[in-house]
């Protein structure tokens, strides 16, 4: 992400040293394990992992002005993202996520793209909505979880792969809501008619990335609205197309 609302420099949340019940948000990034690998992404220069921080840190943008959250009405969204790793080899940990977009955890109010802890591993893609406190939300294993889901996922380090997940109908109070995945230009999956609510702060909402992963990452994107068929394919056609966007 080149701009957007807010700082255009990451930020970090780490564990806090002090108490591992809470978390701390630094600015910046420890170019010991993130930087900017110069000519190497899908279109110019990308941000590449090396290795994981520590604290289980990960990097994030403020989803307040980046994100079209709307809590009282019905409101959709998209994010686009480019990865380069081997999901079976380079990932450290059972769980890796390009993209998540949350205020409290991922199976709380989240919105979200991972490998899971499967051998070999999957991509899932998840709108898992808000939910009391106390209450444990739909195993990721359970048919009716909020998830769409590409097995045996076949990345290999060196080769560009095009993540896209789209939202529509959320907040409605209905079981009208809907997500689709797409890798590479095609269509995943598609979870139907569910009832999805996001009850979110937005001062506490970030949109995470690359957390507890190893590899490249290039192009993020996060949209205002869901993203058509032909708006995927030509963001896989031509992934430097967003480039060419200036913050307004």
């Amino acid at each position: 992400m080149d701009f957007g609302n807010g700082d255009p420099v990451p930020g970090t949340r780490s564990v806090d040293p002090n108490d591992k019940k809470k978390f701390v948000f630094d600015k910046g990034f420890d170019l010991k394990y993130f930087r900017i690998a110069k000519d190497k992404g899908v279109s110019g220069s990308s941000l590449e992992v090396v290795d994981l921080p520590p604290r289980s840190g990960r990097l994030y943008f403020p989803a307040k002005g980046n994100v079209a959250y709307q809590k009282d009405t019905t409101w959709g969204g998209s994010f686009s993202v480019w990865v380069n790793t081997d999901p079976n080899k380079l990932l450290k940990t059972p769980f890796s996520d390009p993209v998540l977009i949350t205020q409290k955890g991922l199976n709380n109010g989240s919105i979200w793209a991972h490998f899971n802890d499967a051998k070999p591993r999957a991509l899932q893609a998840g709108t898992y909505p808000s939910i009391p406190d106390g209450q444990e939300p739909v195993p990721e294993d359970d048919p009716k979880a909020p998830l769409t889901r590409l097995k045996d996922v076949g990345f290999k380090e060196g080769e560009w792969h095009h993540i896209v997940l789209t939202w529509d109908r959320f907040n409605t109070a209905k079981k009208n809501g809907i997500h689709t995945l797409y890798v590479d230009s095609k269509k995943i999956g598609e979870l139907q008619d569910f009832d999805v609510a996001m009850e979110w702060d937005m001062e506490r909402t970030r949109v995470y990335f690359a957390v507890n992963f190893i590899g490249l990452l290039d192009e993020l994107a996060v949209f205002s609205r869901p993203l058509t068929v032909d708006e995927v394919g030509l963001l896989h056609k031509n992934p430097g197309v967003l480039a060419s966007l200036k913050k307004r």
